[in-house]
């Protein structure tokens, strides 16, 4: 049984709310924790979970960008009208990533250096993502039309070139991190290349294109996937199989790893290998069956989800949580707590950021509502408008209507 509209957008907003999870844990304790708290096994698995959320952001934009633009495409609608809806929502991302670099600069007025202002952020990068996303759909039906037999572009056309782009850009990470680096772009474009900010050789914590784009593209590739005919008729084998091939991934990755040749003289698996992009994808994979089936058969879908509710907000909560655990209003005292004082404030942090975002989704709409009604005259004043419209309405007759209108 193909699932309802309602579980394909459930599982997808609780494994963003996963995502939201993780991210708050791993900035919690890396504020928050004293060094000798740091130096535990604790701390050390709180940061390797860390490694997961900028990649579900990403995975996961992905699959809505080729959910939303398939939409849109079995509409009929023309691939260029397409491209600019989708390229814009990537650009608001993107001015969103760097009005919050803005606002973090503001508010860390007097000890934060101006370099951080052109510091590449997750936002930053997920809006490019998407820019580009947009670009290759748009590229790949143009070049469809273009051709000789003038067919029109399939799912499956759009996801392969979205896993060639995703090869190429893990392909290309290595080269562009060392041998290949474009040193003659000024750092705060180079920072979007490699991530080097203005640090002199690139930096592992930032966000640049390469590598972390290709997971969007990997999403993207998964996305056209799921909406293609065959798996929406065989929607559970279909991420079944998606599991199984996520742990075969995660073994050719140790694999090729393993092998004492290496095609890049500077060989670094953490950071910058393709094996280690597979190994990443494969885990994404993993994940992306286990909550689907979660969702599906398990306790995902009982009343209500915390995880399903930060996931509807991701963006707000991210935004605001910041803030609170790095920023000036920091909740707690920053490298000075135990792990026990630090839980309690991850505690703190997830409970209101779960009411923030219950709070916004229950006036997600009403602010034109409130807008109209304190606006709304009072009855004297209404009183006197009808008057007013009595006089013009003799004076005017063909304008009493429009004039009226404006009174209330």
């Amino acid at each position: 049984m193909a699932p309802s509209a309602t579980s394909r957008l459930a599982y997808i907003d609780w494994m963003r709310g996963l995502a939201c999870l993780l991210m708050f844990q791993t900035h919690c304790y890396d504020s928050w924790l004293s060094p000798e708290a740091r130096k535990t096994k604790f701390f050390m698995w709180s940061q390797l979970g860390g490694t997961l959320p900028a990649p579900l952001f990403l995975f996961l934009a992905g699959i809505s960008f080729a959910l939303a633009f398939d939409k849109l495409w079995q509409k009929g609608l023309p691939a260029g009208e397409i491209a600019r809806s989708t390229i814009r929502r990537g650009a608001e991302i993107f001015a969103l990533g760097l009005l919050f670099r803005l606002q973090e600069f503001l508010i860390a007025w007097g000890w934060a250096p101006w370099t951080d202002l052109f510091r590449v952020d997750i936002l930053n990068t997920i809006g490019l993502s998407m820019m580009l996303m947009g670009m290759l759909c748009w590229g790949v039906a143009c070049w469809a039309v273009a051709a000789p037999a003038g067919a029109r572009p399939t799912r499956s056309w759009f996801g392969l070139a979205g896993m060639s782009a995703a090869m190429l850009i893990a392909l290309l990470t290595p080269l562009l991190w060392t041998t290949w680096r474009p040193r003659w772009l000024p750092w705060p474009l180079e920072s979007y290349i490699n991530g080097v900010h203005n640090l002199d050789h690139p930096q592992a914590w930032l966000f640049p294109i390469f590598p972390w784009g290709a997971f969007a593209f990997a999403g993207l590739t998964i996305g056209f996937l799921l909406v293609s005919d065959w798996a929406k008729q065989r929607a559970g084998p279909t991420f079944v199989v998606l599991g199984v091939g996520g742990a075969g991934l995660i073994c050719v990755s140790r694999w090729l790893d393993a092998r004492p040749q290496q095609i890049y003289a500077v060989y670094d698996y953490w950071h910058t290998s393709p094996n280690f992009f597979l190994l990443r994808v494969g885990l994404l994979l993993i994940i992306l069956a286990a909550v689907y089936l979660w969702c599906r058969w398990g306790a995902g879908q009982w009343g209500f989800s915390p995880l399903v509710q930060l996931g509807q907000t991701s963006l707000l909560v991210y935004w605001v949580h910041i803030e609170f655990v790095y920023g000036r209003f920091s909740i707690l005292r920053k490298h000075c707590e135990d792990i026990r004082t630090a839980s309690l404030g991850l505690l703190l942090i997830f409970l209101s950021m779960l009411l923030l975002s219950v709070l916004r989704t229950n006036m997600k709409g009403r602010g034109t509502q409130a807008l109209v009604w304190l606006q709304r005259p009072t009855p004297d004043v209404r009183k006197e408008r009808t008057v007013r419209w009595r006089v013009q309405q003799t004076r005017n007759p063909g304008r009493s209507a429009r004039y009226c209108l404006s009174l209330w």
